[in-house]
């Protein structure tokens, strides 16, 4: 049987650099679609297209009578086909570099079908009049491609080895209660946004049963969990004399908490302009890539070494 895949290796090997610079772009694409996602419901964009996965019961693309809305929302439904081209890229070169990674290919088919599964979500929210749970479970299935994404770029770089630790322990330990938290952080947020006042369209959009600004606050305290446990990894990475590009990690975490907190205090306290609240969703995901940048930068995989093939001639083996 034809194998596609099998045929474009056998006549082009990318180099390393290139299966990276695929993997990474497949990462930005990802914060993209997620930050045009959100000017969709911050523009009120969100029903500007009446079905999917038409636009129209009787168009594919936007027609006039829908105005800005209808643009807005299916310029990010095209979107989701440079995704799904970046996507393909990191899958092409990582199938095709030489030697065969198939830890990497694996990933790349990994995002393939959480594009699709989201994609099949967003068509499922707009069917559904923009229900806010279904709302905030496009915004976590995005959360998922961001970890695959930036799984990805980061194997890309190094080696399928055995992983080796880098730090002792309790370090690590530490680094899983640093993931769990933003996981509840981030989960926390997407309430926040489903009883808030941004429902994504102007019409009559229901909200998740809770209290806006009682929401806010459990948000809150999630936030200030993960900066005091991000700050306790700062310091034991420099009690243990961590690697320096482990300790630039937390650096970097520490950085982005304090950005994206700011944002948050000033968008509670302004009534949540829009630009702030977009600015946030970007902080959301930059939070998410430099807590998995961290837990990745603990251990480290070399690349396996090629076995060195004896020698043919017994008086060079013998010297």
């Amino acid at each position: 049987m034809f194998n596609p895949f099998a045929y474009l290796a056998a006549r082009w090997t990318p180099s390393p650099r290139i299966v990276q610079r695929a993997a990474l772009a497949a990462l930005v694409m990802t914060v993209v679609i997620v930050i045009t996602g959100g000017a969709v419901r911050l523009t009120g964009s969100g029903l500007g297209c009446d079905t999917w996965p038409k636009c129209t019961e009787d168009s594919l693309i936007t027609t006039q009578d829908q105005g800005i809305h209808g643009a807005i929302e299916f310029g990010n439904r095209m979107l989701t086909y440079v995704v799904s081209a970046a996507v393909g890229w990191c899958i092409l070169a990582s199938r095709c570099a030489k030697p065969w990674r198939r830890s990497l290919t694996r990933l790349g088919w990994a995002q393939f079908w959480i594009v699709c599964a989201n994609a099949v979500l967003g068509g499922i929210t707009v069917h559904t009049k923009l229900n806010p749970w279904s709302v905030a479970g496009h915004f976590l299935l995005a959360t998922a491609l961001i970890t695959v994404t930036t799984l990805t770029w980061q194997r890309s770089r190094e080696g399928d080895a055995a992983p080796r630790p880098r730090v002792p322990g309790p370090v690590r330990k530490l680094s899983w209660a640093l993931v769990a938290t933003t996981l509840v952080l981030i989960a926390a947020g997407t309430v926040v946004t489903g009883s808030g006042p941004h429902a994504g369209d102007s019409s009559d959009v229901p909200r998740m049963p809770f209290d806006w600004e009682t929401t806010a606050h459990v948000h809150a305290v999630a936030a200030w969990v993960v900066c005091a446990l991000a700050v306790a990894m700062w310091l034991v990475l420099r009690v243990v004399d961590a690697p320096d590009d482990t300790r630039a990690r937390a650096r970097d975490l520490l950085i982005v908490l304090l950005a994206q907190g700011a944002i948050g205090y000033v968008q509670f306290f302004t009534a949540l302009p829009e630009v702030l609240v977009a600015a946030h969703m970007l902080g959301s995901c930059l939070v998410w890539i430099a807590v998995l940048r961290v837990v990745l930068s603990l251990r480290e995989r070399p690349r396996e070494q090629a076995e060195i093939p004896a020698q043919a001639d017994p008086a060079l083996s013998a010297a």
